[in-house]
């Protein structure tokens, strides 16, 4: 038990283990997801046509046949939507809901099929007749550039200091490529949305969403109707990361326009196939760059262009290639410095946010650039990435002009090295390589540093409805979605520490737009930190009437009143709490309050590259060994450790399980997730058959996770906690540069391995057989 244990004196509160609200239903199948939901009578079942062609005229869309399917009740077409066919992102009026006259992607819906049942409207779905005129089409990020290089939104450039003359002044120079592939989210529940009809205009929608604010004015936008009208229900998803933020939207409007026009209930549901070729993924980077650096791998000069498959709409890709921007320091400091996005349209599905919403892009660029350093001059990359690390009082101005302040990488890279060994680990490890003929073992320690807050700053906003009913008991809602990450429980222990009751007196209920308005989507890792503000900002509301409420009942100054464990001290007089309330309410105390929170001390200018969007950092670092056969390219991940920072946790219980979940997520992009798209546009990885995601047999034989539990943040965040979300995805960078010292080992470390993502065993093949014949042509 902790020192923090032994003080906690209620049932709940913050900063103890707590289980996960739902967990226990998780793991028995008695989650209710929208699927499980009982469906009111006469529910109809909708499903998506979707395009056959990447880039292409539509000629003609007969869909008498689907008409007449059995089942079929309607069919829905652009001409169907009462108000706009458009949920694209404000502004840009590029993502139709139904395509009209063009199809610019393989899977681009055309039209949705609604009958009695979903089999029906699946089935009915591949009889549409569909001719196309063929257009030209680009895939990826090289034939976007060969065909001029569109961009879906402008790119943004950061730069600091005077590039051209640091790269001139620099001893040494690299240049080189990088590829990075994308990543599927496949989330256990796929989207799912459905729709009740109200009278008048109104409609409920039960969304599987990030964002229900967000749906809520894409599905008003599409019936024609005012937010006022429609009601978004969210009470979990089965796994987000970023892909219910946006992708939601077509689901929830194509169930809602059903619903509104034959006044039934109307639930969509695609197949897992279809999820994945009509949904976004993360984004594909290309990064080409070009360092200067002295002897002993100090930077001097960074110059670099991070390019990214948007797909054929905005979406988020603006945001996300921004981000890759902010996080290509990583950790690092770099004296002159210009990065550069180019987001780049393709004839593909439209890319969006994932964990880390570009920040895991642009840390593995600068990387690989730290990696070709230490190469160069035969050095440990550890010492490469020590020599360039921020300084805590000097050398700590970012790219894009924010000074870091709470710098603690530091520490937290000492104290890692020393309790995983890794200095004596990596010598057993380059003895063991020289006679080992075919396995070929690998070691790296890699940092982390993210950065915290939405770059679109008004997004770092949140709300929170509590009641406390008369006999105690507590009602909690708040703009939050709960998507398997715990933050249900955590913002409920913020409000009984706040209130100093036990945790199940604390009912947690589903987020909705009709009780808190004008929400953030969950996203950014920024959950806790703006809905556990906003609910403690509603509790200290109803706290300050009852402080006022006892100052006149019992004619005691302020400072004699005290919240104590589930009981108010009102001079030396104890008040059971339910007691408490109820004297409140007899005495027309209002025991309601709705509570807001917004982000001090954050601003960006987009334009000028320069601001401090980020309120603080997080910091983490982890260790890994694997073992290649070099023979194959196969390997297994040995060993992880961790060491991570999410300043003063609020429940460790959860916040360590979001270390390893984000820590294999990372790992399942940087080494056995491939997306691949045939040479007609069709996405060929569409199914778990086709898609490797991580399993159970390659979680690490060994993974000690631990958190620095000395680190409290200095930023006046909720309880001194910090963000875990997504900065333990770049944790698994390790794993990746594990494998590149593995490989680099055939030719004695003396080559730069310079291995693409993801790291499959073919690639790591492909690699090692690459270095053994520039090692042989020498």
């Amino acid at each position: 038990m902790t020192a923090l244990d032994t003080k906690a004196t209620i049932s709940g509160g913050v900063h103890v283990p707590q289980k996960h609200d739902s967990g226990h239903k998780h793991v028995s199948g008695r989650a209710e997801y929208i699927d499980d939901m009982l469906e009111p009578a006469g529910t109809l079942h909708a499903y998506l046509g979707l395009s056959t062609n990447a880039h292409g005229e539509i000629q003609s869309l007969a869909l008498e046949a689907v008409r007449q399917a059995p089942g079929v009740v309607g069919v829905l077409t652009a001409a169907d939507v009462p108000g706009h066919n458009d949920i694209s992102q404000p502004g840009k009026h590029d993502e139709p809901i139904f395509a009209e006259t063009r199809v610019e992607f393989f899977g681009q819906p055309l039209f949705a099929v609604v009958a009695t049942t979903r089999e029906a409207a699946r089935r009915a779905a591949r009889l549409a007749q569909v001719s196309y005129t063929e257009l030209p089409f680009a895939l990826d990020v090289g034939a976007a550039r060969e065909a001029g290089g569109a961009l879906v939104t402008p790119g943004m450039t950061l730069e600091r200091g005077n590039v051209a003359a640091g790269m001139v002044a620099a001893k040494n120079r690299v240049k080189g490529t990088m590829e990075m592939g994308g990543q599927d989210h496949f989330y256990l529940e796929g989207h799912i949305a459905m729709a009740i009809p109200g009278e008048d205009d109104e409609v409920t929608v039960h969304s599987s969403t990030q964002h229900p604010s967000e749906v809520q004015h894409m599905v008003g936008h599409a019936l024609g109707v005012p937010s006022n009208a429609v009601n978004v229900v969210v009470r979990r998803m089965g796994g987000g990361f970023g892909g219910k933020e946006t992708q939601s939207n077509l689901f929830a409007a194509v169930a809602a326009i059903a619903a509104k026009k034959f006044n039934r209930a109307v639930k969509i549901r695609p197949d897992r196939d279809d999820d994945m070729i009509a949904t976004g993924k993360r984004h594909d980077f290309v990064v080409d760059y070009e360092v200067g650096y002295d002897d002993e791998g100090r930077i001097e000069a960074v110059d670099a262009v991070f390019a990214a498959r948007c797909g054929f709409s905005a979406d988020l890709s603006g945001p996300v290639t921004d981000r890759a921007l902010f996080h290509a320091d990583n950790a690092y400091f770099y004296p002159n410095v210009r990065l550069k996005s180019e987001p780049l349209k393709t004839n593909t599905v439209s890319n969006t946010a994932f964990r880390g919403f570009g920040g895991p892009q642009g840390m593995v660029g600068c990387e690989r650039w730290i990696e070709d350093i230490a190469y160069a001059l035969g050095k440990d990359p550890l010492d490469i990435r020590r020599a360039n690390f921020y300084g805590e009082t000097d050398r700590n101005l970012t790219p894009y002009h924010q000074t870091v302040t709470d710098n603690i990488i530091g520490r937290v890279v000492d104290e890692l090295e020393a309790s995983s060994h890794y200095r004596r680990r990596r010598e057993e490890i380059i003895a063991f390589n020289k006679t080992s003929r075919v396995l070929k073992r690998g070691i790296a320690l890699t940092p982390v540093k993210f950065g915290i807050s939405f770059t679109m700053t008004a997004f770092n906003q949140a709300g929170a409805l509590v009641h406390v009913y008369r006999d105690g008991s507590v009602h909690l809602n708040h703009g939050g979605t709960e998507m398997g990450q715990g933050l249900y429980v955590k913002v409920a222990q913020v409000l009984a520490d706040c209130f100093q009751i036990d945790l199940d007196k604390v009912k947690i209920t589903a987020t909705t737009t009709g009780k808190v308005p004008n929400t953030s989507a969950t996203a950014a890792s920024s959950g806790s930190d703006l809905n556990g503000m906003a609910a403690a900002n509603a509790a200290e509301q109803i706290k300050d009437r009852l402080v006022r409420f006892a100052m006149d009942k019992f004619n005691v100054p302020e400072d004699a009143i005290s919240f104590e464990p589930n009981c108010v001290m009102v001079g030396n007089q104890r008040y059971d709490w339910a007691d408490f309330i109820d004297q409140a309410h007899l005495a027309r105390v209002q025991l309601s309050a709705a509570g807001f929170y917004k982000t001090p001390d954050i601003h960006w200018d987009r334009a000028a590259g320069k601001g401090q969007p980020f309120f603080y950092f997080a910091y983490g670092a982890a260790c890994s060994e694997v073992v290649v056969d070099s023979l194959t390219g196969e390997y297994m991940v040995e060993r992880v450790d961790v060491l991570h920072d999410v300043g003063k946790s609020l429940n460790p219980a959860i916040d360590i399980g979001q270390i390893e979940g984000g820590f294999i997520q990372g790992m399942g992009w940087l080494t056995t997730e491939e997306l691949w798209w045939d040479d007609k546009g069709q996405l060929r990885t569409h199914a778990p058959s086709t898609y490797k995601i991580p399993v159970v047999s390659d979680v690490p034989r060994i993974f000690d996770v631990k958190l620095a539990e000395w680190s409290a943040n200095s930023a006046p965040t909720i309880r001194r906690s910090k963000a875990v979300g997504e900065p333990p995805f770049m944790l698994a960078l390790s794993v990746f540069e594990a494998l590149s010292m593995a490989a680099a080992s055939v030719a004695d470390y003396k080559i730069a391995p310079r291995m693409d993502a993801p790291a499959t065993p073919e690639r790591v093949l492909m690699t090692i057989e690459r270095i053994k014949r520039e090692a042989a042509g020498r």
